[in-house]
């Protein structure tokens, strides 16, 4: 059940009626039951000075964009009310005429652009008003019974706006239905929301809380729990295996979702979905429709239904309804956007966003895994919507034409325009052996500066993590993972790639660059230190190889690798017989694999390094004393000898090794594979010729 979440405390320290709304805001967007990602609005009348210093009366409104979470002062858009009353008198009023009159209105032309809803909250005479999408009066709204059901609930203290889309028409019959009853303390707005308000900020939100909890109670009283989306028709598998499953097909769907564009996915097995995907009335249900219109952006009308019967042993079987199902609804939503499309519009990738498999539970696609966690959220609450709305009555949505004008309406367009520019690496998945070293690390951070997703696999996972943690603390949640991975064992890679397909969906690039060095004169190396080398620079570049190639040809989308080699791949060192043997096999292990991914469009290419001393866990260790007793000198000695061998006079760092990785997993190197590129300051024995 929903709860105040409102401190007293917190509260008496803001300031100002604007420090007070965006209180107010992030409390009610903390709590999904009560709004929706990214929707609703929230407002607050007051008097400020302007340039002049005269006292105006102005409305903060929550800006275009935002997430009521997550505001802060800066996204609230501040209007002068005198200016926007007088069009309570108008009869009518565009989109296109209120967006340019209202921008006329703003004190500060910085401000973002004002709500769609502006004018509902001002032309309602009140000084703070809340607009929320609370999953219990959605489900009120989109009861087949709900306008009756609500007189039982809030007898005639509501008004009910029969459904219209966001804007003058709605905003002026809300006012005029609540100025017409004088009882009136909220505002149903069919297949849309509430609307409530208060004298005080604290009033506001009580009423908001009050109003939500009333129909939760009303709507719990008549839940029976068995009955909820017609009962059980499905299984639940037990957690891993669902898990392992999601694993195994989420490639698959990847793949077959990023036709268009790449796609990032994510897998949500919460207990309300398993009910859900398990449902006897689900499938049916789930093709009403959106459960509310601020969902359509980021779920599309409906979800991808799959009509599987849970067995973990129908892998090939659920791949199979998979494809058929994507490639279905890819073919229904072309259709669905050529009856409906209006002059202008250009279809956006036709791909589900939500896809729901009985007994496993959701997968979500997006550009990226924030927005597939987005259109995994409103899902959630479409759920709750419709197992509330079924308790009542039956659940209903808007009719196509109406879904699709949403969708594609230019104000709910306008909020993705806010988004950043996507760039090189936006869309990818990259695996970085090594992660937490010197080399892989900076290259993950090069990748994740570029729009990457990126999984730093290493033995020391507590490495990986702390890399990890500062990408994802600048970057947002997740772009970064960490995984413990051994190499040389080929259950670990097979899992760590298991983990990377269900946080992600799949990889597009992975970077083989885990490493370690010995130096021994030849009759010297013992068979240990031979197979150590050969363990982990040969068959662990090997394995995380050959595991990335089956899951680069399932997704069917093409593909990058990148071997980090070295010096010694070309160049015959002295002392260091075994490391130079497997530095060799490397470099043509990746010519082989180029020449037999070329069909599948999979590009192997590879980086010959020299003497990366910054961050290195290999020069940190016996390497460095042993390289430098090769060479006659002190360990100390090792980086200015190095600089002092190249022909540019340089040393070379891991930034200068990442930037040739992103090279070569860019676009910039789309027609090259099976090549060899030094990166060194020129060592002229290392030539290649």
């Amino acid at each position: 059940m929903v709860q105040s979440l409102w401190d007293s405390s917190k509260a008496s320290e803001q300031q100002t009626g604007l420090d007070q709304l965006v209180y107010r805001s992030n409390i009610i967007g903390a709590d999904r039951r009560v709004c929706n990602f990214g929707g609703g609005n929230t407002s607050t009348k007051t008097v400020v000075q302007d340039f002049r210093g005269r006292d105006t009366e102005v409305m903060y409104v929550k800006g275009s964009g935002s997430d009521l979470a997550s505001m802060k002062a800066g996204n609230f858009t501040g209007l002068r009310l005198d200016d926007i009353r007088p069009l309570f008198e108008k009869a009518e009023m565009s989109d296109e005429d209120m967006v340019a009159y209202l921008a006329n209105c703003m004190i500060d032309s910085k401000h973002p652009r004002a709500s769609i809803e502006t004018l509902l909250h001002a032309f309602l005479p009140f000084k703070h008003v809340d607009h929320t999408h609370p999953d219990s009066i959605i489900s009120l709204c989109c009861a087949d019974n709900g306008k009756q059901l609500a007189e039982e609930i809030f007898g005639n203290r509501f008004v009910w706006v029969p459904y219209i889309r966001p804007g003058f028409t709605l905003s002026k019959m809300i006012a005029e239905g609540v100025l017409n009853n004088p009882n009136a303390e909220l505002v149903l707005m069919e297949k849309h929301g509430l609307v409530t308000w208060g004298d005080t900020s604290e009033a506001c939100y009580a009423q908001t809380i009050k109003i939500i909890s009333e129909a939760e109670s009303f709507i719990e009283n008549r839940i029976v729990e068995a009955k909820v989306f017609g009962g059980a028709k499905y299984p639940t598998l037990e957690a891993d295996v669902r898990r392992s499953v999601a694993s195994q097909v989420m490639p698959t769907i990847r793949g077959a979702v990023s036709d268009a564009k790449k796609m990032i996915l994510s897998f949500d097995d919460a207990d309300d979905v398993l009910q859900f995907v398990g449902g006897k009335d689900s499938a049916t249900l789930s093709q009403v429709g959106a459960a509310c219109p601020d969902h359509l952006v980021h779920t599309k009308v409906v979800p991808l239904f799959i009509d599987w019967e849970p067995n973990a042993e129908d892998i090939d079987g659920l791949k199979a309804k998979l494809k058929e199902g994507i490639a279905a609804y890819k073919q229904q939503y072309a259709a669905y956007f050529e009856r409906n499309k209006n002059e202008g519009d250009v279809m956006f990738e036709a791909a589900p966003r939500v896809i729901l498999i009985p007994g496993v539970g959701m997968i979500n696609t997006g550009k990226s895994w924030a927005m597939s966690q987005v259109s995994g959220a409103l899902y959630h609450r479409a759920i709750a919507v419709m197992r509330g709305a079924t308790a009542l009555g039956n659940f209903v949505s808007l009719v196509e034409n109406e879904s699709y004008n949403v969708e594609y309406w230019p104000l709910e367009l306008y909020k993705l325009s806010l988004a950043p520019a996507e760039a090189e690496f936006s869309r990818k998945v990259a695996f970085i052996t090594g992660g937490a070293g010197g080399i892989g690390s900076e290259t993950a951070r090069r990748l994740v500066s570029e729009g990457a997703h990126v999984v730093l696999a290493d033995l020391n996972l507590e490495g990986a993590e702390k890399v990890a943690a500062e990408i994802n603390a600048k970057w947002g949640e997740n772009r970064a993972l960490a995984v413990k991975m051994d190499v040389t064992s080929e259950e670990a890679v097979q899992a760590a790639y298991a983990t990377t397909a269900l946080t992600y969906g799949g990889v597009d690039i992975i970077v083989n660059n885990a490493g370690l060095a010995t130096s021994s004169p030849f009759d010297e190396t013992s068979l240990k230190e031979w197979n150590l080398n050969m363990n982990v620079l040969g068959t662990g570049y090997f394995l995380v190889a050959r595991e990335a190639f089956k899951l680069m040809k399932t997704q069917a989308i093409g593909g990058n690798m990148v071997f980090i080699g070295s010096k010694n791949s070309v160049y015959a060192g002295k002392n260091a017989s075994a490391y130079s043997s497997v530095k060799a096999l490397e470099a043509h292990l990746a010519r082989c694999i180029a020449a037999e991914g070329g069909e599948f469009g999979i590009r192997v290419n590879t980086i010959l390094p020299d003497a990366i001393l910054q961050g290195s866990a290999i020069w940190n260790g016996s390497w460095r004393n042993e390289r430098a007793a090769a060479y006659g000198i002190e360990p100390d000695q090792l980086e200015e000898y190095y600089r002092k061998r190249t022909t540019l006079l340089v040393n070379i760092y891991p930034r200068d090794i990442a930037e040739g990785i992103a090279f070569f997993a860019s676009s910039k190197s789309d027609k090259t594979t099976g090549c060899m590129l030094t990166i060194d300051g020129g060592v002229p024995a290392a030539f290649t010729r």
